[in-house]
């Protein structure tokens, strides 16, 4: 019997050191490597080449359109305060966002005459609980670092990072984890 387990165990030794002596450690970059940052000439192509598709067609097509141009004049009316993250005076003038939006959680509010959709994200915890109580009409004072645009939404998109009323705090976006 004891033959019998030295037989087996004998050659599972010797595999075992054969694959063990031929493992070499590589000191080599992967393969996987993060790739590297384009560079001007070459965004340029890239975005030249987009704009020749069909969907990079219809977006020079909005926004040469009158919507498309409406909604980057009221972009720019807020670039300012977007730019140093200072208040803004809103009034929510809807509780509800367009319909067919994707963007989540969030409210159309009204800022300088001109309305904004205030989008706060994919509502995954409690954290929007006092943003409910927001009623049409309310007057909240915003701070935002981001305004986007899409096509598809006739108004600019205000990503909310503050929001207050009657000079109490309702929402304040909680610094990103692990970031800059």
């Amino acid at each position: 019997m004891k033959k019998v387990i030295y037989a087996l165990i004998l050659p599972l030794v010797v595999a075992s050191g054969l694959v063990f002596a031929n493992h070499q450690t590589k000191n080599e970059p992967s393969e996987k490597s993060a790739p590297k940052p384009l560079s001007a000439a070459e965004m340029k192509a890239e975005r030249e080449r987009w704009e020749a598709t069909p969907d990079g067609i219809k977006y020079k097509e909005w926004e040469a359109s009158p919507a498309g141009k409406k909604v980057y004049a009221a972009e720019a009316k807020i670039r300012e305060h977007i730019k140093d993250s200072t208040n803004m005076e809103a009034v929510v003038s809807s509780l509800s966002l367009p319909p067919g939006s994707r963007l989540g959680f969030g409210v159309m509010v009204r800022i300088n005459g001109d309305d904004y959709i205030l989008s706060f994200g994919t509502e995954e915890s409690n954290e929007f609980q006092q943003l409910h109580s927001l009623k049409v009409n309310d007057k909240i004072i915003i701070r935002s670092q981001n305004v986007s645009h899409a096509p598809k939404y006739s108004y600019p998109i205000v990503s909310g990072d503050y929001v207050e009323r009657d000079s109490k705090i309702i929402y304040k976006r909680a610094p990103r984890k692990g970031g800059c």
